[in-house]
């Protein structure tokens, strides 16, 4: 199922954040929203939640987001947020089980398809042999892959994260990374905000840049990653390179001469 945004407006408090942002993400693909902090990709995503208020197009398919009762919404997108306080004392299966919730009455018990599904997300996110602890005696890192797997349980066309590799260690970044680009290859279309540069580069079809809320760049990692693009978005000087599996970025300074 596609996402397309077009003319996406959001102002908070009266403050103005996106200013027509359009995008598109296709089902199969991979697409990182990335930018500076306060350039709006959490304001973006939280739009398409349907948490705040926006105006503009939002379409899933032919779906109207905006008009689609939660129940419905949740049954096409999953959306995982920045947040991952995990404020209930479940085990940690129950809680990825909640992804459930959209196809199955609150209270009701698992279908086998359901444990099928679940299962499948606690493996994706390599927090199956903790199934049975307490999701709020977990490390952040490790709460953080939980709160993934109930989002990937929801099975929806349309996945959505903010920031899900930030605070994980190298090796779960890039199992992360690994999983989204699988439920892709499955035909889910994915929407992605990162900070790490060179996990957007190796792993996302294509990269949508914002700055002060507006598209500033979209395009193949390779053709917009650029040193001017960088520069100009983040305000920083980058050491660029590649090998076989694509772009390495590393910033190495300011753009501005003052101190990395």
């Amino acid at each position: 199922m596609r996402l397309a945004v077009e003319n996406l407006d959001v102002s908070l408090s009266g403050r103005p954040v996106l200013h027509g942002v359009g995008l598109t993400v296709e089902p199969g693909e991979v697409v990182g929203l990335l930018g500076p902090n306060g350039a709006g990709k959490s304001t973006l995503m939280r739009a398409l939640a349907g948490q705040i208020a926006a105006s503009g197009t939002m379409r899933l398919g032919a779906d109207d987001l905006a008009a689609l009762p939660s129940a419905a919404r949740a049954r096409l997108l999953a959306y995982l947020p920045q947040s991952r306080i995990i404020g209930w004392r479940l085990m940690v299966g129950d809680l990825v089980g909640l992804g459930r919730l959209p196809w199955r009455g609150f209270g009701a018990r698992l279908r086998p398809h359901d444990a099928e599904i679940v299962a499948r997300a606690l493996d994706l996110m390599d927090v199956a042999h903790l199934a049975h602890r307490p999701a709020t005696e977990l490390s952040g890192g490790e709460q953080a892959r939980v709160l993934a797997a109930r989002a990937v349980a929801q099975d929806t066309p349309v996945l959505i994260a903010d920031e899900p590799a930030s605070g994980l260690d190298p090796a779960h970044q890039i199992t992360m990374m690994r999983a989204l680009a699988r439920l892709a290859g499955e035909g889910r279309a994915i929407l992605v905000s990162l900070h790490d540069l060179t996990l957007a580069a190796r792993w996302c079809d294509r990269v949508v840049m914002l700055k002060d809320g507006r598209l500033a760049a979209e395009g193949a990692p390779e053709a917009v990653m650029t040193a001017e693009n960088l520069a100009a978005i983040y305000g920083v000087a980058a050491h660029i390179t590649r090998d076989e599996g694509g772009l390495i970025l590393a910033p190495i300074g300011l753009t501005d001469g003052g101190a990395p």
